[in-house]
């Protein structure tokens, strides 16, 4: 799936393109494998890099230091999204895509905080592009998992819309309830304020900024927790519920040779009818490597 995705973009024809291609895009290689670990070690880093740095005391003791390796990890980042680009012959594709609008994210908060400072806490997009570790460890059957459960979402959203619109309504009665029971004396200053604390109560936040002082509301905010805790079950269950259908429906994937590249063995399968090698237990079409050589 990733090789397929890196193809689409555009493969060079050849010269220092199709090699800086082939180590960018191409993980199967070692040299591809060695780079993209290199860079999801320097995307953890530079992540937790800004996080020491939203802390006052160390911002205050190591201002420079945090500094230095911020612009570090920005200009490393924008060499490595300015070839992403220069080397494949659709650019504009790339641009346009999941990972080439994250990649773009990554180093534009640094440049941009140079004019709006506010906006340097949005370098924590990055950890975004640890997506990649997907395609590096070939960790196919987790991508699988992420469809099956994307797929269950989007099948349910009108039952899970349904569902937030019932506990938007009953958010609502019960806090206008409140705000007639309490009262402004008692923190209930509006009906929005009150529908703020009965959606805290009803979702167990509860912050506990607002709580209702007489019998009658005590017992109303009981009721709600008890409400709160049902409602937890039903969107668990409805994704669940498509989760389950969906990983049923799905065939398995066909697995391959990982030595003379044959493929569409099922899950009986042992070894390959071509060369003999033994299959591996997780090797679907997509993690295959080897091309078969001319004549064989």
């Amino acid at each position: 799936m990733a090789a397929d995705a890196a193809d689409s973009l555009g493969r060079p024809a050849g010269g220092w393109r199709l090699r800086l291609y082939q180590v960018i895009y191409e993980s199967d290689t070692a040299a591809g494998r060695m780079f993209d670990k290199l860079i999801v070690a320097a995307i953890v880093v530079s992540v937790l890099v800004v996080m020491a740095d939203s802390v006052q005391a160390w911002h205050a003791r190591n201002r420079t230091v945090f500094e230095i390796a911020e612009w570090f990890f920005t200009l490393l980042f924008t060499v490595e999204y300015i070839a992403r680009v220069a080397t494949v012959d659709r650019p504009l594709r790339y641009m346009r895509s999941f990972f080439g609008i994250v990649d773009l994210l990554a180093v534009l908060p640094t440049y941009l905080a140079l004019f709006l400072p506010e906006l340097h806490a949005l370098i924590d997009v990055r950890i975004l592009r640890l997506l990649r570790v997907f395609r590096i460890f070939r960790l196919t059957e987790y991508v699988a998992e992420y469809q099956v459960m994307g797929e269950a979402l989007l099948a349910s959203r009108r039952k899970i819309l349904v569902f937030l619109t019932a506990v938007l309504m009953v958010a609502l009665v019960l806090g206008t309830l409140l705000y007639v029971v309490e009262g402004p004396e008692h923190g209930f200053s509006d009906i929005p304020t009150a529908v703020y604390w009965a959606i805290t109560t009803i979702t167990t936040v509860g912050f506990g900024d607002i709580t209702p002082k007489t019998n009658i509301g005590r017992f109303i905010a009981s009721v709600m927790m008890l409400i709160g805790w049902g409602t937890l079950a039903v969107p668990t269950g409805i994704v669940t519920a498509e989760i389950a259908i969906r990983r049923h429906a799905r065939p398995p994937l066909p697995r391959a040779c990982a030595k003379c590249g044959s493929h569409g063995y099922g899950p009986e399968a042992r070894f390959c009818q071509q060369c003999g090698t033994r299959l591996p237990d997780d090797a679907p079409v997509a993690s295959v490597v080897a091309p078969l050589e001319p004549g064989t």
